[in-house]
């Protein structure tokens, strides 16, 4: 089970750990998923692939009421944009999926957010785009 990330949900991740280098990435999708570690790789049960995760704080309490803990995943579906550079029917050649973040903007405890690179376009984003 997943859910888009809060704020208030990360604040006991201690860290960001990127399976692959987001260097190159216009955008990843993040989740907020449910859990039974604090750390380390979290089982992956989408299609596409695993491109990083968050790791809790040792002292990170399970939820109430699941007994599981939130931890973000970052991945990419086999659609999205970065699987599919220069393919003019990729469904994401301008705008990205509504849980899209630029991995250049995730930190542990925040929130990522949509840029112009996430979007695809040159255009300045502001707060609420």
């Amino acid at each position: 089970m997943s859910a888009m990330p809060q704020e208030g949900d990360l604040a006991q991740e201690a860290e960001i750990v990127w399976l692959e280098d987001p260097t190159d990435l216009d955008y990843v999708r993040q989740a907020l998923d449910k859990v039974n570690t604090r750390k380390g790789k979290p089982r992956y049960e989408r299609d596409g692939r695993l491109i990083g995760y968050s790791n809790l704080e040792a002292k990170a309490p399970r939820s109430a009421d699941s007994g599981l803990f939130a931890r973000r995943t970052f991945y990419l579906l086999p659609h999205d944009r970065p699987n599919r550079p220069n393919d003019p029917d990729c469904p994401y050649n301008v705008g990205s999926p509504l849980e899209a973040v630029d991995p250049r903007t995730v930190e542990a405890g925040q929130v990522g957010q949509k840029t112009a690179r996430s979007q695809g376009t040159t255009e300045i984003m502001t707060a609420g785009s």
